[in-house]
């Protein structure tokens, strides 16, 4: 008997003559559940892509409970994805296959029903064949005369075979987001959430991975990987017991959420989107930035301009004269798009400091006496666009807004309102759809008036510190975290109908909003508010594990670096700023004439690499986490005949011993040209200009100088780093 091809895990369920096998397909992967009426779906496999004859011939399973949506109540001791009070008041649910798959287009739904009470749920799946993604949510439907109380709904249950199974998932902090962890997943329950309200991905991203033999390798062995996609309060889960498998558990945070479903109504829970890969982490890294670019990311398709943000540059003070000199100087030196950061706004009270004006969009003229007119004319006349920071689900209490709606923050009944940011900053009410109407009109006014405008960066700087809302009634108060989010995708939905070419910037206190939720109406993200370029190799790298790097936010700042206040060399900080989507936020002014000649040259040949950064395939290669003293990884194009290496070093010793990088992602038969970037030494490189086959690059790989030299003793620094453009002869 053929060899069966389970890598990824082996799940199964004796078929009988009754069950109907749903199969699953992408180009590479297969997933099949048994639905047999009158019983649970089962798991029967996800992997590697099956034959017709090992579909045929799946092996039965070990011990391990395969529901493809175990329901709470009749198997109390398990973890469940749903759990339902209902009308009556009985907590038990029992869901079976009506025996009806329905195949809808794309789309597999595989519908259940309670046993006893008029409760349905469709399983659904729709396949991204050519990224090998599946998409898998579930759909709630009460059909009881009265509403029943959904306190727990997962939007997938999926089964994992036990073994050396690892963990990767990402953490951080503001200033400090997408920090990579990687650990074995051992018995006992391990809990990815997040309960912020508003933003999602500083403290715990909704996205993982599991390598399944052993710790993850980049470049081969199995992986499965998971991003739940939604834009509010998330909770992951993997239960491991006394079963051959753990359990892995996506969906919204049920914690303070139970939600009251009406008669007829359905409660759509967001997608997970799954991917499997036999070639290691990257590999599925791939797979879920070309899915990424091609069905969620806005504008996944176009190439991302080159831009200088005004916020570190200025701060709050803003004026007219200031920002014609910025962008004067970005487009000498070959910039496309300048972005006025916060500061511009506020009439009685004008917005000086982070205290007061959210909400009063407005032009402040004593800053602005010739208004947004006169910043797109001076745009106009350097040659670039020009972009505006709004935050437009926040208000301060010292505000025109805040006087005249009070009722339209988020508050607790009976309770002052908790302050943040600037000690008055609060979180308007996207429930409201009184609120989603003046949000809408926020970019509305603006685009109306100056439809000159390109780009939008939206910012979200607090979380809910509050539960309570003035719109939802006493009964539906747990409604508040759920309804936030389906008000703010409805703004969203509303502003991409109408204002679809405009690019917008999802912003919050940094990477708060680097999540697929999100997404969808945005064209990129703020990695975080800290611009070290040590550290953003460290916060990309994460970041790189879901995110393509055409999302990827990512600036030349100036040193000491305004967050941690390191001093790294400027061709150090143009290296790592290249490996994303490239800008600056620095004060051009205050730039010596050296830095901005390599500014701009780095600018230029950034132009010529952008199409490979931007939409080619990923090669993680040495990662900082491995503490090797250099991280390293590449980008190559579709046709693998162009390649962008990067190399950079994350510590500096005398006599110190790097690792030789290996190549990835090459055709072994074609002969590759090296070119090296940004370079500041006053010899190249031996390499340059040499040629090499694709299986030398990727069998030995090239040695790279230590340090940046012979240079200029001005130029001399501990931070080197290269970045190497390949093409095919």
């Amino acid at each position: 008997m053929k060899k069966l091809l389970f890598f990824a895990f082996l799940m199964a369920g004796a078929q009988t003559a009754m069950a109907e096998q749903v199969t699953i397909q992408t180009k590479n992967t297969t997933m099949v559940l048994n639905v047999d009426e009158g019983k649970q779906p089962q798991y029967v496999y996800y992997g590697a892509k099956l034959s017709d004859y090992d579909l045929q011939h799946l092996q039965s399973h070990g011990a391990g409970r395969m529901n493809a949506y175990p329901a709470y109540g009749m198997d109390c001791p398990a973890e469940a994805a749903i759990a339902m009070r209902h009308a009556d008041g009985n907590m038990s649910t029992q869901l079976v296959a009506t025996g009806q798959v329905k195949h809808e287009g794309m789309i597999t739904r595989i519908p259940l029903k309670d046993t006893v009470y008029p409760v349905t749920v469709n399983l659904c799946y729709m396949p991204r064949p050519e990224v090998d993604m599946i998409e898998v949510w579930t759909e709630i439907e009460n059909g009881e005369a009265k509403p029943v109380t959904l306190t727990q709904f997962a939007s997938i249950c999926l089964p994992i075979r036990r073994g050396n199974v690892w963990l990767s998932h990402l953490y951080g902090s503001w200033g400090n987001e997408a920090r990579l962890c990687e650990e074995p997943i051992t018995p006992g329950e391990k809990v990815i959430k997040n309960k912020d309200g508003v933003r999602n991905s500083h403290t715990d991203h909704a996205e993982v991975m599991f390598s399944l033999d052993g710790k993850g390798q980049e470049n081969h062995g199995d992986v499965i990987g998971a991003a739940l996609c939604y834009s509010g309060n998330f909770q992951l889960k993997v239960e491991t017991d006394d079963t051959d498998y753990h359990y892995f558990f996506a969906g919204i945070n049920p914690d303070n959420s139970e939600y009251h479903l009406k008669k007829g109504e359905i409660f759509s829970t967001p997608k997970v989107a799954l991917s499997f890969s036999k070639c290691g982490l990257s590999g599925v890294s791939r797979n879920f930035h070309k899915w990424g670019r091609t069905y969620m990311l806005a504008h996944g398709d176009k190439e991302r301009k080159i831009l200088l943000n005004s916020w570190e540059g200025v701060y709050f003070d803003i004026n007219q004269q200031g920002m014609d000199q910025m962008m004067g100087d970005i487009a000498s030196m070959g910039g496309e798009l300048f972005v006025m950061d916060d500061g511009w706004f506020g009439d009685k009270y004008p917005r000086k400091t982070d205290n007061s004006s959210l909400g009063d969009w407005v032009v402040d003229k004593n800053k602005l006496p010739e208004g947004i007119e006169g910043l797109l004319r001076d745009a106009k006349k350097h040659g670039i666009k020009f972009g505006i920071w709004i935050e437009p689900e926040m208000s301060n209490t010292v505000s025109e807004l805040y006087e005249q709606h009070p009722d339209w923050i988020v508050k607790a009944p009976k309770r002052d309102a908790v302050l943040g940011r600037g000690g008055t900053q609060v979180v308007l009410d996207m429930a409201n759809p009184k609120v989603q109407d003046f949000v809408f009109s926020i970019v509305d006014n603006l685009m109306t008036k100056y439809p000159e405008i390109d780009y939008i960066k939206w910012d979200a700087n607090m979380a809910i510190m509050n539960h309570g809302s003035q719109y939802l009634n006493m009964a539906d108060q747990s409604h508040l975290y759920i309804e936030y989010h389906r008000g703010f995708q409805k703004t969203c939905e509303r502003i991409r109908d109408k204002y679809p070419d405009l690019t917008i910037q999802a912003c919050a206190s940094g990477g708060g909003r680097a999540n697929w939720g999100v997404l969808p109406w945005f064209d990129e993200f703020w990695v975080s508010d800290n611009t070290d370029a040590l550290q953003r190799i460290y916060m990309q790298w994460g970041t790189s594990y879901f995110f393509p790097a055409i999302a990827q936010a990512s600036h030349i700042s100036a040193t000491p670096n305004h967050t941690v206040f390191r001093t790294t060399a400027m061709k150090y900080r143009i290296d790592v700023a290249m490996s994303g989507r490239l800008g600056m936020e620095i004060q051009p002014k205050n730039m010596s004439d050296d830095e901005k000649a390599l500014c701009r040259q780095a600018i230029k040949e950034y132009k010529q690499i952008r199409p490979i950064v931007q939409f080619g395939d990923i090669y993680r290669l040495v990662s900082p986490y491995d503490k090797q003293g250099l991280a390293s990884l590449m980008y190559v194009d579709e046709a693998k005949s162009k390649s962008v290496f990067f190399w950079w070093k994350t510590e500096s010793f005398q006599n110190e011993h790097l690792p030789r990088v290996k190549m990835a992602g090459l055709d072994p038969g074609k002969m590759y040209r090296i070119h090296e970037l940004n370079r500041i030494d006053k010899n190249p490189m031996d390499v340059e200009g040499k040629s090499f086959s694709g299986a030398y690059l990727m069998n030995h790989g090239l040695e790279m100088p230590y340090r940046n030299e012979p240079a200029d003793w001005s130029k001399k620094n501990d931070w080197s780093s290269r970045v190497l453009l390949l093409e095919a002869e």
